[in-house]
């Protein structure tokens, strides 16, 4: 009996309906995941430690990157200071801007210079032939133009014009001799049109030799205005009875390509496709099929050639104009085709560029400047430029420019003060009302300490160089003086820095960049020694760095154990639940067997 009590037991065990022992005290009652998490939780409590390790940690990178950069700050002033050349900055002003205006570069020699301008520089200007474009209408025939479509300067547009007080209606699709015969029968034959093809020009008639008035307020088209029909144009002061176009009519269509852009010569490319041709030796390709002239104007003005290239509607010419001033030419050649031929450049009219002239300090020989600024080539000058607005007489003096060196110099001071400042707010302790003390990001730290007694030493270092009166030997010679409270120092005394600068140059100069002794070059060797690759900063960060990555492997080590861990009083804590289930159900079965009497 008792073995079979035990295989029943066994059996009732393993039935398809047994619980899921994975739920936390489904047998045993024991909420034993809850101790399972605070277990793992009790086993990770160091990580809060290290966890405010790595703030503090960062917090110090923080700081310790704020004194990178303000050093950095400070060491750019100090490449300022160590140039010997910065100490000859001047400065150059004109009596009569309206004349010219000046500039100066370092160790332009100070002094009153006087230029009197003779003559502005200009540039070359190559003026095509005029009336490059065909007519309207070559044979005369003003019922073959269609004005729509017509070479005129500007596009007709539809509408009404006003003759003599009558409308007159017109379409872009009529012809030009539409709008003649809607002109007449508009005026009742008052005012006739007619169009020569030998002068390009429309002409109005009064039958009666009375005046004609042209155009209203309500006119739509702009018929008259292309046309260039004005009231005061007639054919003689009165305009009693003639009224003729102000110039031709016909114009190039620079935007049509351009073996069809209505020019009088139509441009060929030699029949290839291959066009060329040069200005000023740079070469220039075209088809004459596909391409516009205003296609190749825009090559023109984009290249390397040194001229603008344009169309010149009012004078119906084509010009250049050379992008630089002085008596210089402007040279063409087609190559292949006619394209400087057929716009008229290669028969055009140079008008040649001028060149600068002046005198200098009442000197009775002319000196030439390609351009309207003159710069040492031309006047011998070192550094200095003048710029000509107009031709008359201005002295420019040049001058020792104190006022940038005292800026800069204050500069550097008031730079030192804003790293020292900070270094000492991250390492001031503060104490609560209650009296609790708390110490700041870099209380202590010996780095920030070096540092702040490092730039205190050099500021406050008093140097003697050779060479020099030794009146400036300090920054207090120059009227700064320490704070006393703090490692800043202030300009006490503003006069005593213009002075020294005023006077004694030479000795602010080698104060600052005297090569081993100079204050500037001191201070940008000792920063570059701070913030170098093997510097103190830079060390210094770098086991921050270190540390904290060190940190961040604990931890990582630290939740790999507890997952471990975790898993094993998992299983452990499941293994008791299937001991209890299995306890449970032999205990049922004994107390089912009990009351029914089968035991």
């Amino acid at each position: 009996m008792a073995s079979s009590t035990l295989l029943g037991i066994g059996t009732l065990a393993n039935t398809s309906s047994s619980p899921n022992l994975a739920i936390s005290g489904l047998a045993s009652g024991l909420n034993w995941a809850t101790i399972v998490t605070e277990l793992a939780n009790a086993e990770r409590a160091p990580e809060t430690q290290w966890e405010a390790q790595q703030t503090t940690i960062g917090n110090e990178k923080s700081s310790y990157s704020t004194i990178s950069s303000d050093l950095i700050t400070l060491q750019t002033d100090a490449l300022t200071l160590v140039d010997p050349s910065f100490f000859n900055s001047v400065k150059a002003s004109s009596s009569d801007t309206s004349v010219a205006s000046s500039s100066t570069a370092s160790g332009t020699p100070t002094g009153n210079y006087t230029f009197n301008i003779s003559q502005l520089a200009t540039a070359a200007q190559l003026n095509g032939a005029s009336q490059v474009s065909q007519v309207l209408d070559p044979g005369g025939d003003p019922s073959s133009v269609t004005i729509g479509a017509a070479g005129f300067s500007t596009p007709v547009t539809a509408g009404v014009f006003t003759v003599n007080g009558a409308q007159v209606n017109i379409a872009k699709t009529d012809s030009l001799q539409d709008v003649f015969n809607a002109i007449a029968t508009a005026t009742s034959n008052q005012v006739t049109a007619s169009y020569s093809a030998t002068t390009d020009e429309i002409t109005l008639t009064s039958s009666h030799g009375s005046p004609i008035t042209l155009g209203s307020s309500t006119d739509t088209s702009n018929f008259l205005q292309v046309a260039q029909l004005y009231n005061n144009n007639g054919g003689d002061s009165n305009n009693t009875g003639t009224i003729t176009s102000t110039s031709a009519l016909g114009h190039v269509n620079t935007s049509a390509v351009m073996s069809s852009a209505d020019l009088a010569t139509t441009i060929t490319d030699g029949g290839s496709g291959n066009g060329e041709f040069k200005i000023n030796g740079v070469t220039f390709n075209y088809n004459a099929d596909t391409a516009s002239i205003q296609d190749i104007l825009n090559n023109i003005n984009q290249s390397s050639a040194g001229v603008a290239a344009s169309y010149d509607s009012t004078n119906n010419r084509f010009v250049l104009t050379n992008t630089s001033t002085g008596d210089v030419g402007i040279s063409l050649q087609d190559v292949t085709g006619n394209f400087l031929a057929a716009t008229g450049l290669s028969s055009g009219t140079l008008t040649h560029g001028k060149n600068l002239l002046y005198t200098l300090n009442g000197g009775s020989q002319s000196i030439i400047s390609q351009s309207n600024t003159i710069d040492s080539t031309s006047s011998g000058i070192t550094g200095l430029s003048v710029t000509a607005a107009s031709t008359g007489s201005t002295t420019v003096s040049v001058s020792s420019d104190t006022s940038t060196i005292s800026n800069a110099i204050q500069q550097f001071v008031t730079d030192y003060n804003t790293l020292q400042t900070y270094m000492a707010s991250q390492a001031a302790v503060s104490t609560a009302a209650n009296g609790a003390v708390t110490p700041g990001t870099l209380t202590g730290d010996g780095t920030t300490s070096n540092i702040v007694s490092g730039l205190r030493s050099l500021m406050s270092k008093v140097e003697i160089i050779a060479g020099t009166s030794g009146t400036v030997s300090q920054l207090s010679d120059l009227g700064f003086q320490s704070n006393g409270s703090d490692n800043t120092i202030a300009l006490s005394n503003s006069s005593t820095l213009a002075t020294a600068l005023a006077s004694h140059l030479n000795d602010v100069k080698a104060l600052f960049s005297d090569s081993t002794k100079g204050l500037a070059t001191q201070m940008n060797s000792y920063i570059t020694g701070v913030i170098g690759t093997n510097g103190a900063l830079s060390t210094r960060t770098s086991d921050l760095t270190q540390q904290s990555t060190d940190i961040t492997t604990q931890i990582s080590n630290l939740e790999a154990k507890i997952t471990n861990d975790s898993n094993q009083w998992d299983s452990e804590f499941q293994a008791m639940e299937t001991a209890q289930s299995q306890t449970n159900q032999e205990l049922t079965y004994l107390s089912q067997g009990v009351s029914n009497g089968s035991l």
